[in-house]
């Protein structure tokens, strides 16, 4: 059996070399590539595990499309990273601190060259990074819930990924980023949650409340299913052990603590949500509670899951849930109508997390990674003061950017008739399930709004339908598909002769008759 004769060396730039001369895997170690490709599909859960928590907290008519939007988003964002958003977190020689370039545009020589993170190629981190662009992705449209326009929505994910998050990312994991430079520390994606969370919060506020033509005051609904909430919290829990201890870069003793110090903030975030509603809602332990708790922990603990000791990730998620509790009470004094809670556990809790690691931080964890650690100056536990500072810096960088630049995307999309985002009245009273999917996730008994994705033989060609639709992007009746097509589909079937008027009523009573039987 004949084999390849690798006598090149690797490059270091580019594709790293040439894979028929080259031996490209040599260079690195297996195990930490293993590690980061079981932590890509680990993360991957999250995104349907917030589709379930979005679909739990939504009202019936909207679950659906809760969970619609969390695939939905996986496919976008995978599909902008691929195309230039890699490239402008990552590029190797950006030109500026602020931006990278479209050196690996389309994964261009994305391969085995050495990563941001040495210890794996390019590929590798691609993949790996990816599910975390996913991931902030899938959380940001959470705050059009129940309102927002599906096509539009799209649309804003793939601008608001490259204008926002790509922006953010660069700034803070690229070498060459200036708050990389600056000293700001974020192990495994506190930006994540601060765009997300904001960029949600913006998207809520443009939108406005929930039936406003019926509510004068912010709507407050019950979650449909807390069924759904429950699973939702564990998968994103599950998929979160991945998230952060994966964030390491390697298989060191460093990814293990982390992985500690997230289980251990979650914990302590569950019971400290769990006991403030306790008091709050006359002595009920709610469970919608204790999973907020759980994932607002979580939120906090990631921007120093690998750089806080053991005891701190306990301190960490009892303040983040005493916090993000807070912050679900202070959405109602902003009006602010962000029905799953995007902002009040992923913001708030992203920029909590990110002022505690620059207290908590400590030397001697970082250093657990060994061979891969870089030196930090560790924060208050090392005498390091001014790194509060630094943290502090890269909030306001970070979420003023996100919320400015989210407002001028919206904006200038809602003025553009094709993109408007947000649903007719019709349509909202109706529900997203129906109105824009045509499917639904319980079926009604009395009545089926379900679609069935068939050729409609009418009068009426897609063309005629389409511009129809750009004309009336607000919907209306009639936009509505259910209503007016089967008319058309009616009216082409029947001939209009005099002749046959009589057998077709009867038919119709016929048929009337047999759906009565039925």
């Amino acid at each position: 059996m004949s084999s390849y004769n690798f006598t090149g060396t690797p490059t270091g730039h580019g594709t790293g070399g040439d894979s028929l001369t080259t031996d490209l895997t040599g260079q690195f170690e297996l195990a930490n590539m293993v590690w980061l490709g079981v932590g890509a599909a680990g993360v991957w859960i999250m995104c349907p595990g917030i589709g379930l928590l979005y679909s739990g907290l939504s009202r019936k008519k909207h679950s659906l499309a809760s969970l619609w939007l969390s695939l939905m988003g996986v496919c976008v964002v995978s599909f902008q990273w691929f195309f230039w958003g890699f490239s402008l977190v990552f590029s190797h020689h950006s030109r500026s601190h602020m931006l990278g370039t479209f050196e690996f545009f389309g994964f261009r020589d994305v391969l085995g060259a050495p990563s941001a993170d040495a210890a794996v190629p390019d590929i590798t981190y691609a993949v790996f990074q990816g599910m975390f662009a996913c991931v902030a992705g899938v959380l940001m449209v959470g705050g059009g819930g129940e309102r927002a326009r599906l096509m539009p929505m799209m649309i804003f994910l793939f601008i608001w990924m490259t204008c926002v998050y790509c922006v953010c990312a660069h700034w803070s994991w690229n070498p060459n980023g200036w708050l990389a430079i600056l000293g700001e520390y974020d192990f495994a994606g506190g930006l994540i949650h601060q765009t997300a969370g904001h960029g949600a919060l913006m998207y809520a506020l443009i939108l406005g409340h929930r039936d406003r033509d019926k509510n004068t005051k912010l709507p407050k609904y019950k979650p449909h299913s807390v069924a759904s909430v429950v699973l939702g919290t564990v998968f994103i829990t599950f998929a979160w052990f991945f998230f952060n201890a994966c964030s390491a870069g390697n298989a060191s003793i460093r990814a293990w603590y982390a992985l500690q110090n997230t289980n251990l903030a979650a914990a302590s975030g569950g019971l400290t949500w769990m006991f403030i509603d306790y008091f709050r809602y006359d002595g009920k332990w709610t469970t919608v509670g204790l999973c907020s708790g759980i994932v607002s922990a979580l939120v906090g603990i990631t921007p120093g899951a690998g750089f806080v000791p053991v005891w701190a990730s306990m301190v960490i998620g009892i303040i983040t849930a005493a916090g993000c509790n807070f912050a679900v009470d202070l959405k109602y004094l902003l009006k602010i109508d962000d029905g799953c809670d995007v902002w009040a556990l992923h913001g708030v809790g992203g920029c909590i997390g990110s002022v505690l690691t620059g207290i908590f931080a400590a030397d001697y964890v970082n250093a657990t990674a060994g061979v891969y650690a870089t030196p930090i100056p560790g924060g208050w536990l090392n005498h390091h003061w001014k790194q509060v500072g630094y943290q502090i810096a890269g909030i306001c960088a970070i979420c003023g950017w996100t919320c400015v630049v989210t407002a001028i995307i919206l904006l200038i999309m809602d003025r553009i008739p094709m993109l408007r985002i947000r649903l007719s009245p019709e349509e909202e009273l109706q529900g997203t399930d129906v109105a824009q999917i045509g499917e639904v996730a319980y079926e009604d008994e009395e009545e089926d709004y379900t679609f069935e994705p068939q050729p409609i033989r009418s009068r009426i060609s897609v063309i005629a339908s389409l511009t129809h639709q750009i004309k009336h992007p607000m919907g209306g009746k009639d936009d509505k598909i259910e209503q007016s097509m089967p008319q058309v589909v009616e009216a082409a079937a029947i001939p209009d002769t005099g002749s046959n008027s009589n057998s077709n009523s009867d038919e119709e009573d016929s048929k009337n008759k047999e759906k009565e039987t039925v």
